[in-house]
């Protein structure tokens, strides 16, 4: 039989390429005044709308060792090899908790063929990977091939985004009280990106007009410094509009359109509404130094 792969829910991949790679995915939620929220980018109005209506702060779950040890041994027992690529263990316990089903799994099927791969990020660029790996698996590659597939596509993405308001990130951990409070005061609007498979500061502005600038300008000029592109996607959180007119921007560069990707509660609890983000994979390895 084949390899198959399976993921969690912040790669927000598309339902359409998720289905048509036989991608499974096992879920994250977010809570919030008692109520769970799962994880999905294309159903995630309720909780928005909830987060403005409420001084509470949500919470976030990873999935169960019981739900991804599901969705490896559905997998296994049928008669398939499984490499799953998860969101960065720096961010969440959720590749921890695959690393363990996939050792439970290995007891009842010994001979399960299982691979974990740590995808260095969230959201599309994590998703980058994870349909890296399922294109190399539906090529009929082996496990190790689609392992390679998955790493390889992490060393030509970008992430690139820029938060409405620095309060999410303040209380969720990300920067501290001081930090936040000094850059409010002096009005600079970080641009933020993912290296090394944390939350990083790629650049600091004056504005959020020079930050979508920036950003656009190195987009193109990664564009034309590693090879061409190959896909790309614009992110928003609960603001659609930002999101659409962000995208006609990147269009102009890619020389396509780019398409708006919503993102789900358990990543907008922590960056915060309003923001917006493109991300994208070049031909050559991109140099994130």
């Amino acid at each position: 039989m084949g390899v198959k792969v399976i993921t969690d829910s912040t790669s927000y991949i598309p339902r359409p390429r998720r289905e048509a790679l036989d991608i499974g995915v096992a879920q994250l939620s977010s809570l919030l005044d008692g109520v769970t929220y799962p994880d999905d980018p294309d159903d995630c109005a309720a909780f928005y709308a909830a987060l403005a209506a409420t001084s509470s702060w949500p919470t976030t779950s990873q999935p169960s060792v019981q739900d991804i040890v599901d969705l490896m041994e559905e997998r296994v027992s049928a008669g398939h090899s499984v490499v799953g690529v998860f969101i960065s263990e720096l961010m969440s316990g959720t590749y921890s908790t695959a690393l363990l089903a996939r050792d439970l799994v290995r007891e009842k099927h010994p001979d399960a063929v299982i691979e974990v791969v740590d995808g260095r990020s969230n959201s599309l660029e994590l998703g980058f990977a994870v349909l890296a790996a399922a294109e190399a698996a539906a090529e009929g590659k082996s496990v190790p091939e689609v392992v390679a597939a998955a790493e390889e596509r992490i060393r030509h993405t970008r992430f690139l985004f820029t938060p409405a308001t620095l309060e999410y990130l303040r209380r969720g951990g990300r920067i501290g009280n001081a930090q936040a409070l000094l850059a409010t005061l002096l009005q600079i609007k970080p641009i933020l990106t993912v290296a090394d498979g944390v939350t990083d500061t790629f650049a600091k502005v004056r504005t959020l007009q020079k930050a979508h600038s920036l950003i656009i300008e190195t987009f193109a000029s990664d564009i034309e410094a590693f090879g061409g592109l190959g896909e790309a996607y614009v992110h928003h959180i609960n603001d659609r509009s930002a999101g659409e007119r962000f995208a006609e921007r990147v269009s102009e560069v890619a020389g396509r359109p780019v398409e708006v990707r919503d993102i789900g509660p358990v990543i907008g609890t922590h960056v915060g509404p309003g923001s917006v983000a493109v991300v994208y994979y070049t031909n050559d390895r991109l140099d994130k130094s």
